[in-house]
């Protein structure tokens, strides 16, 4: 049961480290769109840089992108606290169930996952160049990324019962 418990609470852990992301990204609205601002303009990267064909200079698209971005890490989080509260409710139920109460939480997880790893690393990162400017966030999103990845790798590993883990022992 410690090992559900320990992949329930994994979850409502990364649940509330994308409900704060989000939260900090309304509450603080104009200090973290600079970041978006500034990467989709591409107006910090090395300036012999090649790749300023991908600039997005519209106001609006900045806008329109990050409240893309907010709206992921808030379903991300939303998704993660029904998972998690799902699992924990389901603790001493039957292995089988378990397994099968992991769904939404999984797809919390993914829906984290991508948000991080192809909005900030593969189109912030990479396609927008933020790797050469001073508002690159790529490490942070790594931190976040790995640690989600490493959640889900946790929880899809199937649980068993105890009484038949017991039986195949011998």
């Amino acid at each position: 049961m410690i090992i559900r418990l320990s992949k329930a609470l994994a979850v409502c852990a990364v649940a509330l480290l994308c409900l704060f992301s989000g939260i900090g990204n309304i509450t603080d609205y104009d200090t973290n769109f600079a970041l978006i601002r500034h990467v989709l303009l591409m107006d910090t990267i090395f300036p012999e840089a090649t790749i300023k064909y991908c600039e997005i200079e519209s106001p609006t698209a900045h806008n329109v992108s990050y409240i893309i971005l907010i709206i992921l890490q808030t379903l991300t989080a939303v998704l993660c606290w029904i998972g998690g509260i799902r699992l924990l409710a389901n603790l001493k139920n039957t292995a089988a169930n378990f397994n099968r109460k992991k769904k939404i939480a999984i797809s919390g997880l993914t829906l984290g996952f991508l948000t991080w790893q192809v909005v900030y690393i593969s189109l912030g990162r990479e396609w927008f160049g933020m790797w050469m400017s001073e508002w690159n966030s790529g490490a942070e999103a790594f931190q976040v990324y790995t640690t989600i990845l490493l959640v889900i790798i946790y929880l899809v590993h199937r649980d068993r019962d105890r009484n038949r883990e017991r039986d195949e022992m011998k």
